[in-house]
């Protein structure tokens, strides 16, 4: 299972940019890209898995913006490790809107 520092933030406490280039500090990037064209979509996946998978909740609040996890979220939970989707998935603020019963 996924390890606390990892667990998914508040929607509402997600501020990251929406626009412009990012570059992912190296203990999210590790290796190959590390710089994102958020103005470029096919890269929004990419740099949303690594934040998703890599980051502890303090990178999930930085990097990752509400709007665009929230409109991702369809195809971007199929990108991510199961562990991962369930933490956001169970969580009391689901990306998808809505509270799991």
């Amino acid at each position: 299972m996924i390890d606390a520092r990892r667990a998914s933030a508040a929607l509402s406490e997600l501020v990251g940019p929406q626009h412009s280039t990012v570059t992912l500090p190296l203990h999210l990037a590790r290796s190959g890209l590390t710089t994102f064209d958020l103005d470029q979509p096919r890269l929004w996946m990419n740099y949303y898995r690594i934040v998703l998978t890599e980051g502890a909740q303090d990178d999930l609040v930085r990097f990752l913006s509400r709007d665009l996890l929230v409109s991702l979220w369809p195809t971007l939970r199929t990108l991510v490790r199961r562990d991962v989707r369930e933490v956001w998935e169970s969580s009391c603020v689901n990306p998808t809107g809505v509270r799991p019963t």
